[in-house]
């Protein structure tokens, strides 16, 4: 599948953003993260930790990935998409608990929040030509 510059910026754009999330869940962000993480899971301080570093790093690796990986791009984009489906929880228990973290420090701007999810699940999809080819795969299907 061919891709426009159109999308390779975008792609570029996504795998920076991804690359620095990761970045900070290592060191400056570390603590916002660690506020993110559902309450539904262990609270063991450390365990909550190894959730934030090792989410980190499996940021920082799809990012990475993104621009680098560009034989790839289909793979990594459902990779990534399923990897924001994984951490929407991460969003809803922000949101019911009332966590303040990331600026968003009302229930307006958590709820607000939610939405933006699946737009990235979207530019993931969309940026690595991995939405048109699961359009492909279950039009062939039907």
């Amino acid at each position: 599948m061919e891709t426009s510059i159109f999308k390779k910026i975008f792609r570029l754009i996504l795998g920076a953003f991804m690359t620095l999330a990761g970045i900070g869940h290592l060191t400056f962000q570390r603590g916002e993260f660690q506020a993110q993480v559902p309450r539904w899971l262990p609270q063991d301080p450390h365990f909550i930790d190894f959730v934030v570093l090792s989410s980190g790093v499996v940021e920082i690796s799809l990012g990475l990935a993104l621009i680098f990986l560009v034989k790839h791009q289909i793979k990594v984009g459902l990779t990534l998409a399923l990897f924001f489906v994984a951490i929407f929880p991460g969003n809803i228990s922000q949101y019911t608990n009332g966590i303040s973290a990331f600026g968003l420090d009302t229930d307006e701007k958590r709820l607000i929040r939610l939405f933006f999810q699946p737009l990235l699940i979207l530019w993931a999809l969309w940026s690595t030509t991995a939405l048109g080819y699961l359009k492909s795969r279950f039009t062939k299907a039907s």
